[in-house]
């Protein structure tokens, strides 16, 4: 496998996780500054120098568990949070379209297009915020210098351990399935069409030899599909047309989006309307948790509140008290001795015996970032 896949695993990953949050936000009509803010701290975050650094050492790809995990947090870097269920939904939906654009790369060496789309859009995220906008550029020297330079062989390796770490992902996207590029058993639909890779001509054409090297005979055939050439290559400095879609934001057009198990119940949406109020129990034990833990009360939200809650998908019906407790408050003597408390609580639990495995210096970085 390949050494140098995971820091365009995780930059077009991360990518995918900012277009998803960054539509949320705009489709609930989150106020601009904490919209900003929150896209603000978890780009700070994801391209943190010493971050950086630790990702960028030739090394093999980490588990998906603990993959997972970075962006667990990378996730609640700022003061958003999110329950169980709708991360689960947002690490599916990361996952299953990145895999789809590896998938439909014309060459492997556009995966690097791809990536540098997606730093594009992260760019233009943090474009008024010069502190971020030079970490970012600062990846973008790394990616030229390591990745320009590669050959075909190399980046066929990469992609080659990139589907492998995909290869057992058949989650159901709403998105691919109305658009008919995946199928009911959450595997993608390749076409047979479109343009050809870069430097490559159409099929249709057998062109024989001699010895020689003299062309002898021609022999055309019907290739089946309706294949174009590639006009001109993208673009792999820092600025240019990348020429290729993938990796660009295919959120921008706000829509409804689920995920679904590969196998689970083909309609999941019948069961949202039962039971739509959230759980009081639940909702009394986190008030007495927040008592015990510095005298916070969980109150409802209200649209003179501080804070504010991103319901990532539709079915989150009890996600409501889970991100009020987190950050609805405007008492800040409370709110700090919360994170307090429960910064003891992270710091016990980082300290029972796990197993060492691949991502755990990096985990322990982001601890301290």
């Amino acid at each position: 496998m390949s050494t140098r896949t995971l820091p365009l695993l995780f930059i077009n990953l991360g990518g995918e996780m900012l277009y998803i949050l960054d539509q949320r936000l705009r489709a609930q009509n989150i106020p601009s500054d904490k919209a900003k803010k929150v896209m603000n701290d978890i780009i700070t975050t994801m391209f943190n120098k010493k971050f950086l650094e630790e990702l960028f050492k030739p090394q093999e790809l980490y588990s998906k568990k603990a993959l997972r995990t970075v962006f667990d947090r990378l996730a609640h870097a700022s003061i958003m949070r999110l329950n169980q269920a709708s991360m689960d939904k947002l690490y599916d939906l990361m996952t299953m379209a990145f895999k789809y654009q590896v998938l439909l790369c014309p060459r492997p060496k556009d995966i690097l297009l791809v990536t540098f789309n997606h730093m594009d859009a992260i760019k233009d995220f943090v474009r008024d915020t010069p502190s971020i906008l030079s970490q970012v550029d600062e990846t973008y020297r790394q990616l030229l210098e390591i990745y320009t330079s590669l050959s075909g062989g190399e980046f066929q390796l990469i992609r080659q351990t990139l589907l492998i770490f995909f290869q057992d992902m058949h989650i159901r996207v709403s998105i691919f399935l109305k658009d008919k590029v995946q199928n009911s058993n959450g595997r993608f639909v390749l076409p047979t069409s479109g343009p050809v890779p870069y430097g490559t001509q159409t099929p249709g054409l057998i062109r024989m030899f001699s010895c020689s090297g003299e062309e002898i005979k021609r022999v055309q055939f019907r290739d089946g599909g309706n294949y174009t050439a590639a006009l001109r290559e993208g673009s792999f400095e820092l600025f240019g047309d990348r020429v290729t879609k993938l990796g660009t934001n295919m959120y921008s057009v706000s829509r409804p989006v689920e995920t679904h198990m590969s196998g689970t119940s083909k309609n999941s949406s019948q069961h949202t309307k039962v039971n739509t109020l959230p759980n009081p129990l639940a909702k009394e034990e986190l008030n007495l948790l927040a008592k015990l833990m510095g005298g916070l009360e969980v109150q409802k939200p209200s649209h003179t509140d501080s804070g504010f809650r991103v319901n990532l998908f539709a079915t989150d019906e009890e996600e409501e008290y889970v991100w009020v407790f987190f950050i609805h408050s405007s008492d800040k003597q409370a709110n700090a001795e919360l994170a307090k408390i429960m910064g003891e609580f992270t710091e016990a639990g980082d300290s029972s015996p796990s197993s060492s495995s691949k991502g755990d210096d990096l985990l322990a970085m982001m601890d301290g970032l």
